[in-house]
């Protein structure tokens, strides 16, 4: 006798699970870098020409000399006699202390050029940068983003370690007063279970696990 549409109750839903590995997709990389400067100092030279003024021989007795002449030749033309005399002692001592004068202000001989070797010392700075890791933007299997520091540049997707992956449900029913487990690749969507004719009815079931539970 057929009996119709009945229903199970679901007393408990056990998920099975499985470990294992995680991945996540990669969808952003970003170097980072670590800057740093270095100062080298080197040794500049180059040939400078640089002028000198060559010593006198005479010093300033020639200044001496030469002013005491031409003082006395200009006195020699003033009166005469013994006056012209005088003129002439006066001029030349006039002229020897005049040309003294101006021999003390004269510096030195002539002026030649002359080229050396100059050396100073710069520094160079120079500017240098490594990458040091990267910041990694990912998206897991949920739908979820992160972002984590690694030291080298991934691929396309990175291990995230292990994860309980669900494999399908253990459902405890009772049914006409008994107690039955079934295993299901989906998780019911009530709290009751169709039965049709004493058969429970489920596409998702994959087999009985249990037997009758009085």
């Amino acid at each position: 006798m057929k009996r119709g549409l009945e229903y199970a109750d679901v007393l408990r839903v056990d998920p099975i699970t499985e470990k294992e590995k995680a991945y996540a997709t990669v969808i952003g990389t970003e170097a980072v870098r670590q800057s740093s400067s270095t100062q080298t100092p080197h040794e500049v030279c180059e040939d400078v020409v640089v002028q000198e003024r060559l010593p006198e021989r005479d010093g300033n007795v020639g200044g001496t000399v030469a002013g005491a002449v031409i003082g006395g030749l200009l006195g020699n033309q003033v009166g005469g006699g013994s006056g012209r005399k005088v003129a002439t002692a006066a001029g030349a001592v006039a002229g020897g202390v005049i040309g003294n004068t101006v021999d003390k202000r004269h510096v030195g001989g002539r002026v030649v050029n002359r080229t050396e070797r100059q050396c100073h010392t710069e520094t160079t700075t120079s500017e240098s940068s490594r990458v040091t890791g990267y910041n990694v933007t990912y998206r897991n299997e949920d739908g979820t983003t992160g972002t984590m520091r690694m030291d080298s540049k991934p691929g396309n997707r990175i291990a995230m370690g292990t994860s309980d992956v669900v494999k399908g449900y253990d459902v405890t029913y009772r049914y006409d007063g008994a107690e039955k487990t079934i295993r299901m690749n989906d998780k019911p969507a009530s709290d009751r279970l169709p039965v049709v004719d004493g058969q429970l009815v489920t596409q998702t079931a994959a087999a009985d696990v249990g037997g009758t539970r009085q």
